[in-house]
């Protein structure tokens, strides 16, 4: 790996920060973005859980613990990635390469963040939650990072399903079980998460050939990469519709699941037609449109039970 220097031409790890800027490195360990899609479908399902506003502490114990819990599996995920990650643009100024954060650093801190997350959750909900808390933290890390991310273009398929694990953590807070409505919404989220991310690899394309990393965006034709974005995202929004029978859903959330959906399957089509066409596929579109998708569903999912309990 090359040695990353300064713009006075030190050597980046011989650098000593300021505590602001340690504590910035130590936050962005944690991939802060990640951590707004926890907040998107967790608040949501927990009231949907408890058909109405959940108590408050409850809702604010459950954000504290699994936002620590997702900020672990990225920590862990920055320290094994490390290699890679200097040698991508997209990455390469994540505190590891930087020199920000010792590789040590942040292994203490990746396992100090799970231990505190799943006690945390442990005290303050209950043991289901805090098990599948651990579990997450243990797909992501193990099943996604270590074993499959280097290995098979499927990796973001089945190591998604780390992603996932929020709702049923939501809904376990409230309940202290499962049901099929979380499992509908688990579902719903694996099968959203290849179309949200193979536009990305398309995107950095020949960084991930670079690092040799068999993202589908990488190892496939853009028309090849269109179709599987748009097989998935119909899977996706079919999924969606399961959840008004199983969960009582009203009009709120049945018209968003049909409008917003469309919108995601407009801009799935619109990638494929573009590369079949050989033009530009554009897929950031796709990406950008599919957090908007989620976020719009689940502020439905939100709004849908409130709204009922008000007429």
């Amino acid at each position: 790996m090359d040695i990353m220097t300064t713009s006075q031409g030190e050597p980046a790890s011989a650098v000593r920060p300021s505590m602001g800027r340690k504590v910035r490195a130590y936050i962005t360990l944690t991939k802060p973005r990640v951590l707004e899609l926890l907040l998107v479908t967790t608040v949501p399902v927990m009231i949907l859980a408890q058909n109405g506003l959940p108590d408050l502490w409850l809702v604010l114990a459950t954000v504290i613990g699994g936002s620590l819990s997702a900020g672990s599996a990225a920590a862990f995920n920055m320290y094994l990635d490390r290699d890679i990650d200097a040698h991508m643009q997209r990455t390469v100024n994540r505190p590891l390469v930087t020199g920000e954060v010792s590789p040590r650093g942040a292994l203490i801190f990746a396992w100090t963040l799970a231990v505190v997350s799943t006690v945390w959750l442990l005290l303050t909900t209950n043991w289901l939650a805090a098990a599948l808390s651990a579990g997450a933290i243990f797909f992501y890390v193990v099943i996604y990072t270590i074993l499959l991310k280097r290995r098979t273009e499927q990796n973001i398929v089945w190591g998604g399903i780390a992603g996932c694990f929020p709702v049923v953590i939501g809904w376990s807070a409230v309940t202290g079980s499962l049901s099929w409505a979380p499992l509908i919404l688990f579902l719903l989220i694996f099968l959203w998460t290849p179309p949200h991310y193979w536009p990305l690899s398309m995107k950095y394309k020949d960084q991930y050939e670079n690092v040799d990393v068999p993202m589908l965006g990488a190892t496939r034709s853009g028309s090849q990469v269109g179709l599987q974005v748009i097989l998935y995202a119909w899977a996706t929004v079919a999924c969606s519709l399961l959840l008004i029978p199983v969960a009582s859903m009203g009009l709120v959330y049945s018209i968003s699941a049909l409008v917003f959906g469309g919108w995601f399957l407009y801009e799935s089509h619109r990638l494929y037609s573009r590369a079949v066409r050989g033009t530009e596929p554009r897929p950031m579109r796709v990406f950008h449109a599919s957090i908007t998708y989620l976020t719009l569903l689940f502020v439905a999912i939100a709004v849908d039970p409130l709204l009922r309990l008000s007429f």
